[in-house]
């Protein structure tokens, strides 16, 4: 059965950096996949973060993340790793893992089949 598996989060100070994972456990076309970050923030909806593509051809960036994020992915240990620098207090949330088997990156939820269970960054001031 398919799990998505995150991890690296945790409490930083604001300018730090965290490098968060997310393993797809036996998905064999993890290749195939495009990989998304969401993050769910208290009282808020959950919102795009990053994506990255099957191939890692192309990668897309919320505007509040640009320059700051960066997406990487290892397709042969089925892995996908945001780097998150300079971090804010507003970038306090729960982050979420997905796998979209559409291959190409999009900020819609709906564009990803498999989730993980979410793992806490917090950052304070």
């Amino acid at each position: 059965q398919v799990r998505v598996d995150e991890s690296g989060g945790g409490s930083v100070q604001a300018g730090g950096s965290l490098r968060l994972s997310c393993v797809a456990v036996a998905l064999r076309t993890f290749s195939y996949h495009a990989m998304g970050w969401f993050r769910q923030a208290p009282g808020k909806a959950r919102e795009f973060v990053a994506a990255n593509s099957w191939n890692s051809g192309s990668t897309s960036y919320a505007e509040s993340v640009k320059g700051r994020f960066a997406i990487s992915r290892d397709n042969a240990k089925n892995t996908v790793y945001p780097k998150m620098n300079s971090l804010k207090s507003e970038d306090k949330a729960v982050y979420y893992c997905a796998a979209g088997l559409g291959g190409q990156t999009t900020g819609w939820a709906t564009g990803y089949n498999y989730w993980g269970q979410g793992t806490q960054v917090t950052v304070s001031s």
